[in-house]
């Protein structure tokens, strides 16, 4: 016997979600490649994340694999599973840091010349 595991969609990201910059593409190659805008940048605001394409001389080409690029970043990736644990309620690396570091879990001590002294 297996166990279903139930699975819902926690989020989405299209292109919708990232901006999009085109931007002209240098070297060598003619054909009208120094005077169109076929390059491409998506850029993912919330995570930071970056993906660039200019190899094809199709835009809509470039497009696609900037967003694929973008989306199999580290910094993607790692926004994704940061996010993912958010929508589930789960307490997030940074909280639980701080959550450690409040002064009343803290023990601060400075040597003097009589010795250690605690801090209050």
């Amino acid at each position: 016997m297996s166990k279903s595991i139930e699975r819902r969609l926690l989020l989405s990201v299209t292109i919708d979600n990232c901006v999009t910059q085109a931007f002209t593409v240098g070297g060598p190659g003619g054909g009208g490649k120094d005077t169109s805008n076929t390059g491409v940048r998506v850029i993912h605001e919330p995570s930071g994340a970056v993906g660039r394409a200019q190899e094809s001389r199709s835009q809509l080409t470039n497009k696609q694999k900037a967003f694929y690029r973008m989306a199999s970043s580290d910094k993607f990736v790692a926004w994704v599973k940061q996010e993912a644990a958010r929508q589930q309620g789960q307490v997030s690396i940074d909280a639980k840091v701080e959550a450690e570091l409040a002064r009343d879990k803290l023990k601060v001590e400075y040597r003097t010349a009589k010795g250690w002294e605690t801090v209050e």
